[in-house]
Order: structure tokens, then C-alpha cells, then sequence
């Protein structure tokens, strides 16, 4: 299986209303409940109606459009960085999973990765 890494700095957000969130920006989620809103995005791209925030991530993704029928596929990478003490913040999509991790364990994440026999694509 292929991980795709990037460098881009990312901070995860909680904000008031979504009416400063940019949709258009390389890399944007939004996740709404009946309890907040959300926002991952860019760390230069922080809206200013944040109520919270945390700062310093970086993400790779699973390469490819992953099927629903496959099971496991998240469970596995979070299983491996879990046993080497890397926490996650995990963003799936239609078609494939995103994993953010702190800068500070990013290299190692992608390592252990590697280690455990994924190819890691920059």
C-alpha cells in the first residue's frame, strides 16, 4: 500500500460559523455536528472566528480510491503508530483516509510506516 506524505503545516480548528472558511484553499475539511464545527486546514489559512485551535500537524494520505468492502486499512496504520506512542487525527473521505500527526512525530510515523512495509511516496 502507498502513503502519500506532505509537508504543509495544518492546524486543527474549532470555529463559530463556517462564513470565513475558505472552500477553494489546496487542503480544507469541515466536519459539523449539533455540537461544533470543525476545520482542518492550512496553519497560514486559520479563519479568525476560531474558537479553538491546535496548531502543528502534518498529513499523509492512502493513495488511490479505496473501496468500501476493504476492511482494516485505517485500523492497521493507526494499530502501528499506536504501538510507537504517535497519537492521530484521522479525516476520511469518499475515496480514500487521511492521517495527521504532530510535526514532531511525523518523521517517525512515516518510518515505522516503512518498516512495516508501506511505500512511502513524497
Amino acid at each position: 500500500m502507498v502513503i502519500k506524505s506532505f509537508t504543509e503545516e495544518l492546524s486543527v480548528c474549532k470555529v463559530q460559523n463556517i462564513s470565513q472558511f475558505d472552500f477553494f484553499d489546496k487542503f480544507c475539511f469541515l466536519g459539523k455536528t449539533d455540537e461544533e464545527i470543525s476545520v482542518v486546514c492550512l496553519t497560514d489559512k486559520v479563519p479568525e472566528n476560531i474558537t479553538q485551535r491546535d496548531d502543528g500537524w502534518k498529513m499523509f494520505r492512502i493513495e488511490g480510491e479505496l473501496d468500501f468492502s476493504l476492511i482494516g486499512i485505517l485500523s492497521k496504520i493507526s494499530a502501528i503508530l499506536a504501538e510507537n506512542e504517535i497519537g492521530i487525527f484521522a479525516i476520511s473521505t469518499y475515496n480514500t483516509d487521511y492521517i495527521l500527526t504532530k510535526s514532531a512525530n511525523y518523521e517517525k510515523a512515516l518510518s515505522c510506516l516503512k518498516n512495516s512495509g508501506y511505500q512511502i511516496k513524497e
